[in-house]
């Protein structure tokens, strides 16, 4: 039994999410949120037009190769000649939208890995090498992992964490609580390149270049800071898994119907044969990816410099190199195993990945929308120059703040889910308002998706919640929200603070986020 004190904090805490839950449901959809902000665009873009609104800053000159002082002044979409701009250019505004073609292109590999089976074949035998004494840290890490492939985390994993945990003797609820936290509350680590980095990476460029033309962020651009985040995550999940989560909820007590049905952990012959096949592919395309990129005169390297980071293919095909990375091992799997018959079943995995990001599609024509009006009309440029002005002013050095925009993309989050659907609204404000005041638009990006990350597991707008009650139920009828949220809020509160402290020791030490990107900026 819990002492009074406990249970009051709790019911506490519990209420605060209530009143969340209640604001967040109220909020309209994301794809209708962007429809309202771009009206809101244009509408602002007249008043600010008619009342000569403008702002003077530094900024980078494409044509001359220097920093130069610029006043930008506001353009009017609420004109004639804007309704006409609006109308032809909807098709081209959505077309080169760089997160769209990011991801169609990735879900491709990403779907037939999980139509295939390779993925489940990978998570099942992992499990079944594993000790007893790293059963925790296996399922933070392996739920880390598997966001990669986001629906497979949350459809797949987390009740197989449950039955782990049962196995092994712990309460399966935690085992829920462990592989939820890796999931979703390290959504943006993994040691792998994921739909997330290319998404995400074409929003910051899209906005690092309302400033400086020239600069391109890469899907690579946080990839050395998202390998340690995974070491941490692993770390702290299994920390708080076991010091907190496993003594509140005590020994485990089956009080269901007994009509629990167990998914056996086992691969049956031909699984385990198209399993060895499969990775055996797997780490031969590595080889070759790697083998091509060593001469120094490599289609890979850029063909002026030699570089395989700046201007190179590497770095300018890196999407469809994953997703072949992807597709021809679950290929091979999904022909050895059954799972694919013929040319129809692949083509069909193709149209289930794509089906499975319908929203985001439908969201990206109108996000695409607001994204042009915002540069065209200037309004980001003017924000950034005023609002760089503005922090400066305040005198908050570097670290605190981005330790505040973490604290701001965090408590965002609780609110609208969509990581994309967020980043898209800020990036175009914070990304160029921190390059005026020297930061990178990597290192924005990066802590963005901590604070996005972080409060993903207490979301109440979370689409995976009542899935992951129902499986939940299926091991304590009695479970509900409370349990749900009391279970969690320890892995995002000590996330939130070792992931944010991890990236303050980053800046101090000024290391790279990734592949030739840096911490800190300088225009030109």
């Amino acid at each position: 039994m819990k002492d009074k004190s406990q249970t009051t904090k709790r019911s506490f805490i519990l209420r605060f999410l209530d009143m969340i839950e209640v604001a967040g449901n109220k909020l309209p959809t994301p794809l209708t949120i962007f429809f309202y902000l771009a009206v809101f665009v244009v509408v602002l873009s007249g008043i600010g037009a008619a009342m000569g609104w403008s702002a003077t800053g530094e900024m980078y000159n494409s044509g001359s190769g220097a920093v130069e002082e610029t006043t930008v002044t506001v353009v009017s979409l609420f004109s004639i000649s804007g309704l006409q701009y609006m109308l032809t250019s909807a098709v081209t505004n959505f077309t080169s939208y760089a997160p769209l073609g990011f991801t169609v292109v990735i879900m491709l590999g990403i779907g037939v890995a999980e139509s295939s089976g390779w993925l489940n074949g990978l998570i099942h035998k992992v499990v079944k090498i594993t000790p007893a004494q790293l059963v925790t840290p296996m399922v933070v890490f392996i739920g880390v992992m598997t966001n990669v492939a986001e629906n497979a985390g949350y459809v797949v994993f987390i009740p197989l964490a449950a039955m782990i945990f049962k196995a092994y003797k712990k309460h399966p609820l935690a085992g829920v609580a462990a592989g939820f936290a890796g999931v979703s509350g390290g959504f943006s680590a993994n040691l792998l390149i994921g739909s997330a980095d290319a998404t995400l990476s074409g929003f910051s460029t899209a906005a690092a270049q309302t400033l400086d033309p020239a600069y391109n962020v890469t899907p690579l651009s946080n990839w050395f800071f998202m390998i340690a985040s995974t070491i941490l995550i692993t770390v702290v999940g299994t920390l708080i898994t076991e010091l907190v989560v496993i003594p509140r909820l005590g020994p485990y007590k089956e009080n269901g119907d007994g009509t629990l049905v167990e998914v056996s952990n086992e691969l049956t012959d031909k699984e385990e044969k198209a399993l060895r096949v499969a990775n055996w592919v797997f780490v031969a395309i590595v080889a070759v990816y790697v083998i091509c990129c060593i001469p120094k005169n490599s289609f890979m390297r850029n063909p002026d410099t030699g570089s395989l980071i700046e201007g190179s293919t590497l770095m300018n095909a890196i999407i469809p190199l994953f997703t072949l990375l992807f597709f021809i091992p679950s290929f091979v799997y999904g022909k050895l195993c059954g799972s694919f018959k013929s040319d129809k079943d692949v083509v069909a995995s193709f149209n289930k990945s794509i089906a499975s990001i319908s929203g985001f599609i439908a969201m990206a024509f109108v996000a695409a929308q607001f994204t042009n009006y915002f540069s065209k009309t200037n309004i980001g440029r003017i924000l950034s120059f005023k609002g760089a002005e503005l922090l400066q002013s305040l005198n908050i050095n570097s670290v605190g703040l981005m330790m505040c925009f973490i604290l701001v993309a965090g408590f965002v989050n609780l609110f609208m889910a969509s990581a994309s659907a967020k980043y898209a609204i800020f990036a175009p404000v914070f990304v160029p308002m921190f390059m005026k005041m020297g930061l990178s638009p990597e290192l924005t990006q990066v802590a963005y998706r901590i604070g996005d990350s972080t409060t993903n597991i207490i979301a109440p707008v979370i689409a995976w919640i009542p899935y992951i009650l129902t499986v939940m139920k299926k091991y304590d009828k009695d479970t509900g929200w409370g349990t749900l949220v009391s279970s969690m809020l320890p892995y995002s509160m000590a996330f939130l603070v070792s992931w944010a402290a991890m990236l303050a020791v980053w800046m101090i030490l000024n290391l790279p986020l990734g592949p030739g990107a840096p911490v800190f900026y300088t225009i030109g």
